[in-house]
């Protein structure tokens, strides 16, 4: 649906364009969006106004690019959803429409109007956002971004399956790339599973693959037993500095253990552990790397349940799923047989439990101090549990399993058809509500099995059932591995669930809101092996955009601006900056006089105007954002001329 309010006025200077959003009744439902248009015609500035169902679409962006093309308008005002969304839909429109990308302002009407507001009261509102947009626009002057040396050199933190999938990529296009990883191994979480769900795959043969085709490639530096404990710089010129040392006493001392009990050589894989793919350093080494993008690769770790936690870690029959799935394999091994064995015990019933550390919920799960919750669902375990129930039913026909759940969750290619496979193997399923969870004990009672399971099935409609079984497994969930370090040293996003935060989940999914910092694989949520191998390789496409003009790279001009005319150097702003390096104090000749004055980094600027917010001279300003502009917004905002 395009409306188009042709009235044009003739107004001196900016000549400004206005473009109103139905968000397909997001916006249009609560706004009078007719009436939005009507009053924006009487805007001074204003010469003309459009309305489309979505702005963002094509059609709605060819309104845009048309008017700016024939010289109606040389500014421009989107009413529309929140600017995170399409901020860049329309600064791209514009430039292939020959405008300046900076002659643009956008009104938010959807999450700051019709989202919270109704009534004439919703249009009103949004009459006045797009009126302040207007002033703004007309303060606007076309801008240039700045260009930064960069160095074509990528640094990946984490050997894990992201990592290695992010460094061979980057490799392939050409890409220098120092990939960086503080256990002994290679491989990461992946590398301890025995077979990938519903695929079948074995990891025993990707693994070392996918590490053999990073190790022999002559752009991929590797580095394991590395730590980084430095970080300075900025997008295209970063540098780290990282520690290499012998594992600590006590870390990783199973696997090391277990790769000595292998006899395996540098390089080889060794089941549930990884590739080594050098000899453990003896004394501890200091190196630095100057990089252009960085990759955080940084992993997951596997929850481990509180002490007593269905009975973990006091009843010695209650396991997690990755020591279940270490045994299926190891028994695989041994030749199988009608029933799974634990430590030469034959397991003849099993009882599963699942979204054990997830989806815990305040009030009802225990808390334990310094240990928050995970709210969160972790996605994957519910596909790999019932993969090994399948596994233990086909390969040790006689073992019996009881599957208790909240609910199941089996996204994804291929993973419905593990839950009927399930069902189909005789696995008998028991829900339960997250207020009355399953009771595991020692079974004090009649029968030779050790430990009793307690539950209320809904599936029965609440009818209480006791289990007997020889063993217990906890499917347990995901959780960030401990990156704090690195979060402070590089300022870093973080999320409430811990995960690293990407600046937007759709448009820009695989950045921090460091420039130059990307994430990768299970450090931004829990996926399965994947989506990891498609983020990582997302990254890496990111990266490599990033480094592929000549030598530099373009960032947007919304940094601070000094006017020395008015500056008298008091210092306040480079003690307000948030951004260290960002603003910083120079020697500088100003009429023939050796001064202390403020200089600007661009390169590290953020734009966020807490340097103008506390100049005494207002000697400071952002670019795109001036005080000027502000004010002409304001002044809007409260026109008498816009009032109903």
């Amino acid at each position: 649906m395009v409306d188009e309010k042709r009235d044009q006025v003739t107004a001196p200077g900016p000549k400004v364009g206005v473009y109103v959003c139905h968000c397909g009744g997001n916006i249009s439902d609560h706004v009078d969006v007719e009436k939005v248009c009507e009053d924006a015609k009487g805007i001074p500035g204003v010469v003309t106004v459009k309305n489309n169902m979505f702005m963002c679409s094509d059609p709605g962006q060819q309104l845009i690019m048309e008017d700016l093309k024939n010289g109606t308008i040389d500014r421009v005002v989107v009413a529309s959803c929140a600017p995170s969304l399409h901020e860049s839909t329309f600064r791209s429109a514009i430039s292939r429409a020959g405008g300046n990308p900076y002659t643009y302002e956008h009104a938010n009407i959807r999450e700051q109007v019709s989202w919270v507001h109704h009534g004439e009261g919703a249009t009103e509102k949004a009459t006045r956002l797009v009126a302040a947009a207007v002033g703004k626009a007309r303060e606007l002057h076309p801008l240039e971004p700045f260009r930064v040396d960069a160095k074509r050199h990528a640094t990946v933190i984490g050997g894990g399956v992201a990592g290695l999938r992010a460094a061979k990529d980057l490799a392939d296009r050409g890409i220098q790339v120092v990939l960086i990883e503080k256990s002994p191994f290679l491989g990461g979480w992946t590398a301890h599973w025995d077979r990938l769900s519903p695929t079948e795959d074995d990891v025993s043969e990707l693994i070392p693959e996918l590490c053999r085709q990073v190790l022999d490639d002559p752009a991929v530096e590797v580095h394991t037993c590395s730590q980084v404990i430095s970080f300075e710089g900025f997008i295209g010129n970063f540098r780290l500095g990282f520690r290499k040392e012998p594992p600590a006493e006590g870390a990783y001392a199973e696997e090391i253990e277990r790769m000595k009990q292998s006899g395996a050589d540098t390089g080889d894989f060794i089941p549930h552990v990884g590739v080594c793919p050098e000899p453990l350093p003896e004394a501890s080494e200091e190196q630095t790397v100057e990089t252009g993008v960085v990759v955080l690769a940084t992993g997951f770790r596997p929850y481990t349940p509180r002490k007593g936690e269905y009975g973990y870690g006091e009843i010695k029959e209650v396991i997690t799923l990755p020591d279940l799935i270490r045994i299926i394999a190891e028994n695989r091994r041994a030749g199988g047989g009608q029933l799974l064995q634990v430590n030469g015990r034959k397991i003849r019933a099993m009882a599963m439990i699942h979204c054990v550390g997830s989806r815990q919920i305040p009030g009802i799960h225990e808390e334990t101090e310094g240990r928050p919750l995970n709210q969160y669902c972790s996605r994957v375990c519910c596909g790999a549990t019932l993969h090994a129930a399948n596994l233990i039913r086909e390969t040790h026909p006689g073992t019996r399993i009881f599957d208790f759940y909240r609910d199941i969750r089996t996204y994804g290619r291929g993973q419905e058809e593990v839950y009927e496979k399930a069902s189909d193997n005789k696995v008998l399923f028991f829900r339960f509500e997250a207020q009355d969870p399953p009771e595991v004990s020692g079974n004090a009672g009649e029968g030779d099995f050790p430990v009793s399971v307690k539950v209320k099935d809904t599936l029965t409609f609440g009818e209480e059932i006791e289990t007997k079984v020889d063993l217990v497994v906890l499917a347990v969930g995901m959780e960030p591995n401990d990156v704090s370090d690195l979060v402070e040293m590089m300022k870093l996003p973080v999320g409430a669930d811990r995960f690293l935060l990407e600046v937007h989940p759709k448009l820009r999914p695989v950045e921090l809101s460091v420039s130059g910092v990307l994430v990768a694989g299970t450090s931004q949520a829990p996926f399965d092996v994947g989506e990891t191998c498609a983020a990582a390789s997302a990254a890496a496409v990111k990266a490599s955009a990033v480094l592929a003009r000549g030598g530099f790279v373009e960032l947007d001009p919304f940094i601070a601006e000094i006017d020395m005319g008015k500056c008298k150097g008091t210092g306040a702003c480079v003690e307000a900056c948030i951004v260290d390096g960002a603003l910083r104090m120079v020697e500088m000749d100003l009429d023939g006089e050796k001064v202390l004055r403020p200089e600007v980094v661009p390169a590290l600027c953020q734009g966020c105007g807490a340097c103008t917010a506390v100049c005494p001279e207002n000697a400071i300003n952002v670019s795109g954002w001036t005080l000027k502009q502000y004010e002409k917004m304001v002044e809007m905002i409260v026109s008498e001329k816009l009032a109903a």
